[in-house]
């Protein structure tokens, strides 16, 4: 009997694709922003130092107290591996098919790597601390709250570093985010008390700035002469494409080379933060 083929997630593509880009442009395997403060040389080159000072910053964020980490999304294992070198005994969640091998290949023995969502976990597991890195955009908001509530410990922690929506009238040209007041009013809910709430939407917006520069120099004039050399050599080829794949062409024309993801569009919808909540609940 023919076994029907899987069908990939275009969400595990594009994160493969981004794992793939940052080891052969930057020879790094971080899949985050950057962070930038004041006085920083921002430019396509000091990206991976960005990222590192991003991570320094989570890290520098982190209560002396804690001990055992749940890392929700986890990336491709980087920030994981790096917890578990400073001593915190680190377990993940993924539900990538994609990354949970680059993920379990950095964890050490001790570590586990729950392969599902946060909303499916199931483990008598309890944490001193639950962390997003920029993974709490892709979770089920009430309920992901429920279990972050279910599986952390007495007097310990969820720090959450992402950025978020924030209330405009037009749709920003830039995807993804929790929206900022609706997430507020849901955590509200629970038995958590806010300890920091650090802004560093600025410090981040070069990431974007980088981006529209990729966007615009590379790849829309990439797929632009792409485009003339199928139509003009494999007419064929080129018409079925453009018809069996109009729509999927049309939204990365729409969203990714309209010229509209930029740092200005990044700094008006959207607010990077890094939060810090600390819940007595058991």
């Amino acid at each position: 009997m023919k076994e029907t083929p899987i069908k990939v997630n275009s969400k595990e593509v594009g994160l493969e694709i981004g794992l793939l880009l940052a080891k052969f442009f930057l020879d790094s395997e971080d899949l985050h922003f950057g962070y930038w403060p004041d006085g920083s040389k921002t430019d396509f080159l000091t990206f991976p130092e960005a990222q590192s000072r991003h991570s320094n910053l989570i890290f520098e964020n982190i209560p002396d107290e804690v001990n055992s980490i749940l890392d929700v999304g986890a990336g491709s294992g980087e920030l994981a591996r790096k917890l578990s070198e400073k001593g915190y005994k680190v377990d993940c969640v993924s539900p990538s098919s994609f990354l949970s091998d680059s993920i379990e290949s950095k964890l050490p023995s001790e570590s586990k790597l729950f392969r599902t969502t946060l909303e499916n976990l199931e483990t008598d597991n309890r944490y001193d601390l639950i962390l997003f890195s920029e993974s709490f955009q892709y979770i089920k908001l009430e309920k992901g709250i429920e279990q972050i509530a279910r599986y952390l410990k007495r007097d310990s922690y969820l720090l959450i570093c992402d950025f978020f929506q924030l209330p405009q009238k037009e749709s920003s040209p830039l995807r993804g985010g929790k929206k900022l007041d609706k997430f507020f009013a849901t955590i509200e809910k629970y038995s958590f008390q806010l300890i920091k709430d650090i802004d560093i939407t600025s410090e981040t917006s070069p990431t974007i700035e980088i981006l529209d520069n990729f966007l615009t120099k590379f790849l829309k004039p990439t797929t632009t002469l792409s485009a003339k050399y199928l139509s003009s050599n494999y007419p064929m080829i080129y018409r079925l494409l453009k018809w069996k794949m109009y729509s999927r062409f049309d939204k990365i024309k729409r969203v990714y080379l309209s010229n509209k993801i930029t740092k200005e569009s990044y700094m008006k919808h959207k607010s990077y933060r890094l939060f810090l909540y600390k819940t007595t609940s058991v």
